[in-house]
């Protein structure tokens, strides 16, 4: 079976996001609903109750920003030249 990067849907509290997508990502965000339906067991009626786990999930596993988040604040990570 696939190993998908998102596991079942936590049953929460609706949440209402107004996005534009593209057509092409709208089927892949289906398709994606669709696969992990069928791995998890579960009917999943709206595929844009994916898009908060997904943006969750990728901010979490990002370790550039990760390492961004834990630098003090003001510290741009680059050396000033005077001159």
């Amino acid at each position: 079976m696939t190993k998908l990067k998102l596991g079942p849907l936590a049953d929460d509290k609706p949440v209402k996001i107004t996005i534009e997508l593209p057509a092409s990502l709208h089927r892949d965000l289906i398709a994606y609903a669709e696969a992990l339906g069928r791995a998890n067991g579960q009917n999943i009626a709206d595929p844009l109750k994916l898009v908060v786990p997904m943006l969750q999930r990728f901010i979490a596993t990002d370790r550039g920003f990760a390492k961004a988040r834990a630098q003090p604040r003001g510290h741009s990570g680059t050396t000033e030249r005077s001159g």
